[in-house]
């Protein structure tokens, strides 16, 4: 008998826009529900996540400087490449 998969705090936070966006496979989507059940730091996390993406969903594209956008681009454009 193999031990039942669980999904990590790690791996939750780089599934977390998958998650909200709807995209996910049921079955990930289940480990997800799972661990955000049992794990208060991943459920606090989530529930910041959503509410940064319901507050930055109400500010205008126009609110955002050019200088503030580059600056947002440089600091994440290597994100994922050091993981």
């Amino acid at each position: 008998m193999t031990a039942a998969r669980v999904l990590t705090c790690r791996e939750l936070v780089e599934l977390v826009t998958e998650y909200l966006d709807g995209t996910m496979a049921p079955a990930e989507r289940a480990l997800f529900d799972a661990h955000v059940a049992a794990c208060p730091g991943c459920r606090t996390y989530l529930d910041q996540f959503r509410d940064t993406v319901r507050t930055l969903g109400h500010l205008p594209q126009e609110s955002l400087s050019p200088a503030a956008r580059d600056a947002l681009l440089h600091a994440f454009r290597d994100w994922h490449a050091g993981r």
